[in-house]
């Protein structure tokens, strides 16, 4: 390297050092400190001689006990089914809706606004607004089935339907997510259309042929992105419902929040942690070994 090159890099170093540094302390630090805390008995109120929190080795005990605990696999089971449930129902959901938003008719931003504006609601505050939507006795969704002879469920009270409600209620904030699926729509090749129109291909032939291939790698995308927020899911079950009723919405994450800040078992809790992680990267890299099949960029 020439002294020039030597001080662009430098300089470079320095306009990204602020980055840097924030990733070491605040991401890189506790990664590492959590991965050795899973392999130890650590809890915030023993203390030692000195007065400070110790942490003692006890290898893979943690684990061992994770594996043997009831209520890890009810809330894996509780997290996979919302997973289930919400997932495909989200992206057909905002998949449609871009469709439906990408289509040349009169107010179009004003639709794209209204689709957008849930995402932008406070967690706590759509929470509040959900919670009286599905009141047993006032709630909305249920005044609606009264007016057609039904009589509704209690809804986040029953533990039939309140895994399914909290799937539903993850529908309002796929504003998000439409936006995404409306930029990869806007970027595919008019000239495409063209020639299947050409060919006498119609709308659905079109749908399943030019745009859905098209979009797959947004689709893809989102899909990963959708799979990570689904398996982390923890503000709007620990709101609404509080991991009941009878524990029918105790997610993984509520339960890995609570091991740590109630009972204060940190090593049990960075175990949950790191068995978390595993099992997302290990559902990723199955959607990236699918992805070869379905996925088609351009160019390609």
């Amino acid at each position: 390297m020439s002294s020039r090159e030597r001080q662009n890099f430098v300089k470079g170093l320095l306009f990204v050092s602020p980055w840097l540094i924030g990733f070491l302390v605040f991401t890189l630090v506790p990664v590492g400190l959590s991965l050795y805390y899973s392999f130890c008995d650590f809890s915030l109120i023993e203390r030692d001689t000195a007065g400070k929190t110790q942490a003692i080795w006890v290898g893979t005990e943690n684990y061992r006990q994770l594996f043997q605990d009831r209520e890890f696999y009810r809330t894996l089971k509780n997290t996979g089914l919302y997973a289930i449930l919400s997932l495909p129902a989200g992206m057909l959901v905002s998949i449609g809706l871009a469709l439906m938003l990408n289509a040349p008719i009169r107010g179009q931003a004003i639709y794209r606004t209204i689709i957008f504006l849930p995402s932008l609601v406070p967690v706590v505050a759509s929470a509040m607004v959900w919670m009286w939507l599905f009141n047993a006795r006032l709630g909305f969704f249920n005044q609606l089935l009264a007016t057609i002879g039904i009589d509704g469920p209690a809804w986040i009270g029953d533990k039939k339907w309140a895994l399914p409600a909290l799937a539903m209620m993850s529908l309002w904030g796929v504003g998000n997510t439409v936006v995404i699926y409306l930029a990869g729509l806007q970027d595919i090749p008019r000239d495409l259309y063209e020639a299947a129109e050409i060919d006498g291909a119609g709308a659905i032939r079109r749908l399943f042929n030019v745009t859905l291939p098209m979009l797959s790698p947004v689709i893809f995308f989102n899909l990963i992105m959708a799979l990570i927020g689904t398996l982390q899911v923890f503000a709007l079950p620990f709101i609404m419902t509080g991991g009941g009723p009878e524990r029918s919405t105790y997610m993984y994450t509520q339960y890995l929040y609570e091991k740590a800040f109630a009972y204060l078992q940190m090593g049990y809790a960075s175990a949950m942690a790191w068995v978390q992680l595993l099992i997302i990267l290990g559902l990723t890299a199955f959607a990236f070994w699918t992805s070869k099949r379905w996925v088609h960029y351009q160019g390609r």
